[in-house]
């Protein structure tokens, strides 16, 4: 096996931890939450479970089997349909699918994109499970909001709500959202991701470097070499 200049340690195992820091990496680099919010769900409707995910960004929501759920986009159009055997589908001519792909709106709803058109369901997720980001959850803007006046204090920022209907009957999911600073004595995730591709790196450097000098030739082995 490839020896590596720390005592007790494979090349191997240098590799593993690579990896687990890579796969441990904060959930708010991978997505857009914003570690400076939270946004709380309340108690939703019987046979309906609802989460959210890094901290503003996605809506999770299972329905129960036997249960069916239809939820609103922003224009009241059908968005996305939780069907009675599982099947989780989205309507694609609904123009909240393509706002959703970016956190604050910014991108170009293609023209059939109609939220007065039938819908056109395409099956996205199985077992009655499916999380969408959803911009009625967190704030819209990229200014602090108007109700936080100290940025060191948890402050409510507004109540929400995502229209719903479940086995035809109006219903909502809401929720609050929060200004939530960071604790100032931890590392913020963003840093946190930082330091950590930084240290993949290293190692990174360090594994080729190790393979590098074994595939020399026995005799420039011996040779003192500059790390």
């Amino acid at each position: 096996m490839t020896r590596c200049p720390l005592p007790g340690i494979s090349a191997l195992a240098v590799t593993a931890l690579a990896l687990t820091i890579a796969v441990s990496a904060p959930p708010a680099l991978a997505h857009e939450g914003n570690p400076n919010y939270r946004s709380d769900i309340d108690p939703p409707p019987q046979g309906v479970s609802a989460r959210m995910l890094n901290y503003d960004d996605s809506v999770e929501v299972t329905v129960e089997r036997g249960r069916e759920l239809l939820v609103y986009g922003y224009e009241d159009e059908p968005y996305v349909r939780f069907r009675a055997d599982g099947t989780v589908e989205v309507n694609r001519r609904s123009p909240s699918g393509y706002l959703n792909e970016d956190r604050y709106g910014e991108i170009e709803v293609p023209p059939e994109a109609d939220a007065n058109a039938a819908p056109r369901w395409e099956p996205v997720a199985e077992h009655g499970r499916y999380a969408w980001h959803d911009h009625r959850v967190h704030y819209m803007s990229k200014t602090l909001p108007p109700a936080v006046k100290d940025e060191s204090e948890v402050t409510k920022v507004f109540d929400w709500r995502v229209p719903v209907e479940l086995d035809g009957e109006k219903a909502e999911i809401t929720g609050t959202l929060f200004w939530d600073p960071v604790d100032d004595g931890g590392v913020s995730p963003v840093l946190a991701g930082a330091l950590g591709a930084a240290v993949i790196a290293s190692i990174g450097l360090a594994v080729w470097r190790i393979r590098k000098r074994n595939r020399r030739d026995p005799a420039d082995r011996a040779k003192p070499e500059a790390w």
